[in-house]
């Protein structure tokens, strides 16, 4: 942990766990979860790979992708808020069904983007300063706006007034439904930026896109002092947990340790987070 040169290897992904812990936020805050921004990751990286094979203008391709984010996010929205059902089964449900879509387009071949390696608009998302990944910069300043919208905002505010009490939130005249669906749409168009990222950091468009953030973004939040009975969340405190579990497996392969480790310790930090969360229920309730 002396090398600087760990901690530019980590920056290089670290930026995507980032982003996508900031609207989950929002969404666990709520009283509600999504387990399908795996696939939306995957399916909006997917619509900016398949725009830069067809030679379209970058930007275009970017706004293609949150389009599909933004359309993704409100399914999702409109699902647990007007069709009720439990977020748990619709968001478990449209990740399956978004990853279905993703395979059965491309036969399990990715889509190649390195046409758009070393220009202007790759450096501009992806390039260094002086060896330090400028995608880092993107995921603190998303982080940045995160934490505006949900401490200073009165998005935020309301957000945590309809987890903490649905009914009274209602009452106090907040459009729970409403409030509900924008932070799904938010953490559609938060997946279409990771995909985006994706893509252009590893030059390729794969079916799996998106599929290794499960269990490390979810542990990152939980880890951060985000609580799952809603009402009570942190954007700092999951940006924070997103760097700890960022550097797990850098820490189980110093220790002599292999990869195969990583998922183990990920969901220890999960069950010990939720544990800690619930012991300390009524500091955070009072």
């Amino acid at each position: 942990f002396t090398n600087p040169q760990i901690y530019n290897a980590v920056f290089v992904s670290l930026p995507i766990s980032i982003i996508l812990v900031v609207p989950l936020v929002f969404i666990v805050t709520a009283g509600e979860i999504d387990l399908s921004f795996p696939s939306v990751v995957g399916i909006c990286a997917w619509a900016f790979a398949a725009g830069t094979r067809a030679n379209w203008n970058p930007f275009l391709c970017v706004a293609a992708a949150l389009l599909v984010g933004i359309i993704s996010g409100l399914v999702n929205g409109l699902l647990v808020t007007r069709v009720r059902l439990s977020s748990l089964v619709a968001t478990l449900g449209m990740n399956f069904l978004l990853r279905g879509l993703i395979h059965i387009g491309n036969q399990g071949y990715g889509i190649s983007v390195t046409q758009l390696r070393d220009t202007p608009f790759s450096n501009f998302f992806i390039g260094d300063i002086n060896g330090f990944p400028v995608q880092m910069i993107w995921g603190i300043l998303f982080a940045a706006i995160g934490w505006l919208l949900f401490s200073r905002h009165r998005f935020g505010a309301q957000i945590a007034v309809i987890g903490d009490n649905q009914d009274s939130a209602k009452e106090m005249g907040i459009n729970v439904e409403r409030m509900k669906t924008m932070a799904y749409v938010y953490m559609g168009i938060a997946a279409a930026v990771a995909g985006v990222f994706s893509t252009l950091i590893n030059s390729t468009f794969y079916p799996t896109t998106g599929d290794g953030y499960l269990l490390s973004v979810l542990a990152a939040v939980f880890v951060g002092g985000t609580p799952t009975w809603g009402g009570v969340g942190t954007v700092v405190g999951a940006v924070i947990g997103a760097f700890i579990v960022g550097f797990i497996e850098t820490g189980i392969i110093a220790s002599g340790l292999t990869g195969y480790y990583t998922q183990f310790f990920y969901g220890l930090i999960i069950i010990f987070s939720l544990i800690s969360h619930r012991f300390n229920q009524g500091r955070y309730r009072y």
